[in-house]
């Protein structure tokens, strides 16, 4: 999805008023139900019984989202009241038309005019599941000052015990540069109007905006299409549907793509497993896993249904570079996954050699495979098959002989500058995951959460993108889709119990809820 600037989507909604005749007052109302719909997932998810929901709003336009918002909200049944961080009669415009509309539908208002009645309000204020921060938007600039601190201050210092959903920006954050010039709102998800910012994307911003959603507010297609926009994108579910067509009914598991899994050690059997368990849950017609004959029970009994070839090993318990028998291995499979639990010796560094220079099928480095190339980057060019490998920073870092540091620093760049070098689809993991391939531009992530740092993440990862390859998806948008669905299903399994006790099990279990997002059947 294209990324814009706050001038950029001043312009879009200026043309939308005056060229389709679209008043603002109608804009602002489906800004409101998009942010209504919004919270109503995240009380779906999280399985709030009756929640209390607080907006805390401003006087201008990003307080209009939140009234209209609080009114669909209170509409659909549930308990709402606003707070505001101005005095009622500040209030101009189609925000007040849609604070009077609020008003009427029987909306509580409190008014709060001054930063000491925040203050004041830390004593007083009941508690709440569900804080929605509508106090600034693009609008504004500098550091946030009066009413506006005190109230951000609030949400912040109340959110150990509220969920925070922020309209189009967390309030105080820079919409164009994700700098944060003063206080900043700490949201848990934001939902942005139209098309996602600039400063949503920026490495500065990612400890502030958590889930990023986009909100649709009826943009004309042909004014969005010849926009000018930002060099990057945002990976959204809206762009990943179409790779996902609906299944032939008179089909087979063979259609649906053979996926071969190469790695596990002795001590390191659950990586490969999870790999496997993931690729199966996300809808590859048969899996088979090569590991070393010692683990093979321990495998077999994790992943039912995986097909599991016990191999040759090393005295150390690895895979032994001799299973490999060069581009015949491969004829049977529609994609391979090289690296989880392969661990990092010398037949490690073979096997991964000969894959590389061997393989004709669409293949995955990940873990280890990514490992033994340190300092090898060049190797990846080399191959004659698609290939995506999927580093985070540190082992980034050293396939391509730069500082940890270096790489977090342009995370999109270094991407980019990977991508170029080793024409591979580059996946640079951690918070803000960055998809990159020749010729197109860089498309970032924003789902997932502090909770999916944990072990065997990345195992289920590696799993669900060779599973969405060996079913015929392309290289990049296969990179996109996963990234997206796995941070998706993370999100999905913090709300509902925690991000303390996420594990990868239960991303993989999740895997065939979150599928529903990109194909209903």
């Amino acid at each position: 999805m294209k990324v814009v600037s706050t001038a950029q989507m001043r312009e879009l909604d200026r043309r939308t008023i005056e060229e389709f005749e679209t008043p603002g007052e109608v804009l602002m109302d489906r800004a409101g139900l998009g942010v209504c719909d919004a919270v109503q997932r995240l009380i779906d998810a999280t399985g709030f019984l009756r929640p209390a929901i607080r907006f805390i709003a401003g006087r201008g336009n990003n307080g209009g989202d939140a009234f209209a918002a609080a009114r669909h909200l209170k509409e659909a049944g549930h308990m709402v009241e606003v707070w505001l961080a101005a005095a009622a009669n500040a209030v101009k415009g189609d925000a007040l038309k849609h604070l009077s509309q609020m008003k009427r539908a029987g909306v509580e208002l409190r008014e709060l005019p001054l930063k000491e009645d925040w203050e004041d309000a830390q004593r007083f204020a009941p508690h709440c599941e569900v804080m929605v921060d509508g106090v600034l938007g693009t609008g504004s600039s500098g550091p946030a000052r009066g009413p506006a601190v005190g109230a951000i201050q609030f949400i912040n210092d109340r959110s150990s015990e509220s969920l925070v959903v922020s309209i189009d920006l967390p309030s105080g954050l820079n919409a164009d540069t994700g700098e944060a010039e003063g206080e900043v709102v700490r949201a848990d998800v934001t939902v942005t109007l139209g098309l996602p910012k600039t400063g949503l994307i920026r490495s500065a911003a990612l400890e502030y905006v958590g889930t990023v959603e986009v909100a649709d507010i009826g943009i004309p297609d042909e004014l969005v299409a010849h926009a000018e926009t930002d060099e990057h994108e945002l990976i959204h579910i809206s762009d990943l549907r179409n790779r996902f067509p609906r299944r032939a009914r008179n089909s087979h598991k063979g259609d649906y793509g053979r996926v071969l899994i190469i790695g596990g050690a002795r001590g390191y059997a659950g990586a490969v497993a999870m790999a496997a368990q993931a690729a199966v849950n996300s809808g590859a017609g048969l899996v088979t896993v090569w590991t070393p004959n010692s683990i093979v029970p321990i495998v077999a009994g994790a992943s039912l249904e995986s097909m599991v070839k016990g191999c040759e090993e090393t005295e150390q318990g690895s895979l032994d570079a001799v299973v490999w028998t060069g581009a015949e291995a491969a004829r049977d499979f529609s994609a391979i996954l090289i690296g989880p639990g392969l661990t990092r010796g010398d037949s490690s560094l073979r096997l991964v050699q000969a894959v590389l220079r061997d393989c004709r099928v669409p293949l995955v480095v990940d873990a280890d495979a990514i490992s033994v190339l340190a300092g090898r980057a060049r190797e990846l060019s080399k191959a004659k098959c698609p290939v995506v490998i999927t580093p985070h920073p540190g082992e980034f870092g050293a396939l391509f002989a730069r500082g940890v540091e270096d790489v977090q620093k342009d995370r999109c760049g270094a991407a980019r500058a990977a991508a170029e070098e080793t024409r591979c689809t580059v996946v640079l993991k951690g918070v803000g995951t960055v998809v990159a391939q020749q010729g197109k531009p860089p498309a970032i992530n924003l789902t997932g959460n502090p909770g999916m740092a944990t072990g065997g993440s990345g195992d289920v990862l590696g799993g669900l993108l060779v599973s969405l390859l060996a079913q015929g998806i392309e290289p990049c948008d296969a990179a996109c889709a996963a990234v997206y669905l796995h941070g998706r299903a993370g999100d999905l399994v913090a709300w509902r119990r925690s991000q303390m006790g996420l594990t990868a099990g239960d991303l993989t279990r999740e895997l065939p809820f979150v599928l529903r997002d990109v194909a209903l059947r």
